[in-house]
């Protein structure tokens, strides 16, 4: 069993940190919304923490997840963040899909207050969370990995360390960039046999046994066909996600012609009501067009 403390109970972290205290670990949790951190207490046991400092005062391991750059530095850096009591030898683990720059930021703050940090962004989305499946991509030292891993195993299926501070950000941003141009593909495959009038659970049957496969084939055409877009992951995250990737890539040179032109595509979701819709609501726009008899 470990102190741990947990900053942040949105969509993903509500039920991560759910996780850790079902599984034994002694919880202290802060949200913004005071009132979503007793929910939390009256669910899961566990303490509450007044500010971020507090909840981090004693931690051995302390989590975030919140919603950006600005709000993980305010988490953390700010008067009452828990940069302000991190206990030497303790690990700050930050699971918010950030900037590499603020990941080595905070790196080299705990430095010096002899702890050390950990960017840990994650995939899964609200059904893995809940579920304690998600894949953890990690950047830091060896040492607070070690640290780190049997906690964060707790809701993970999958937890690997990059390399250096940054590493885990970056690689949340190549996964981003595979997802967004596949599931445009899917939206347009569902909607083409749709249009030709095939029978698609047919199809999907086929050429998921092939190399059209994929994560995103097998668990989202039949909601897509459905037009249900309420699996988490919702459209307003994406595009976040999305302006981080074009920073880095004007950082680094990276061209990125696709992400850019699907990252179009959601806006147009977005003006369609659908801010809230999960990603695969892509779809959406493609079935506005009414059909040729």
């Amino acid at each position: 069993m470990n102190k741990v403390a947990w900053i942040g109970l949105g969509v993903m972290g509500y039920p991560m940190a759910g996780h850790l205290k079902t599984s034994g670990h002694d919880v202290t949790v802060f949200n913004r919304n005071r009132a979503k951190s007793e929910k939390w207490i009256s669910e899961y046991g566990g303490s509450l923490g007044a500010t971020p400092a507090e909840a981090a005062a004693e931690a051995d391991v302390v989590f975030t997840c919140v919603g950006n750059d600005y709000d993980l530095r305010a988490v953390t850096l700010g008067p009452d963040g828990l940069y302000q009591a991190l206990k030497s030898g303790a690990v700050h683990v930050d699971h918010t899909t950030v900037s590499a720059e603020i990941a080595r930021e905070l790196y080299e703050a705990a430095s010096h207050h002899s702890a050390g940090a950990l960017d840990a962004p994650v995939s899964g989305g609200q059904a893995g969370a809940e579920n304690g499946k998600l894949t953890v991509m990690v950047g830091g030292d060896e040492t607070d990995f070690a640290k780190a891993k049997p906690v964060i195993e707790c809701f993970a299926k999958a937890v690997n360390l990059i390399g250096p501070a940054g590493s885990g950000q970056l690689t949340k941003m190549v996964n981003q960039i595979c997802i967004a141009g596949l599931i445009e593909g899917l939206a347009e495959a569902l909607n083409f046999g749709m249009r030709a009038g095939l029978d698609m659970e047919k199809v999907i049957a086929t050429i998921s046994k092939g190399a059209a496969q994929s994560w995103q084939l097998e668990n989202r055409w039949q909601t897509m066909l459905a037009g249900e877009f309420d699996h988490g992951f919702a459209v307003d995250w994406v595009r976040k996600d999305f302006a981080i990737c074009f920073d880095e890539a004007r950082r680094n040179g990276a061209s990125l012609p696709v992400t850019a032109l699907v990252d179009q595509f959601y806006a147009e979701v977005q003006e369609m009501g659908g801010r809230r819709w999960d990603t695969s609501s892509l779809i959406a726009r493609l079935n506005r067009e009414p059909q040729k008899s």
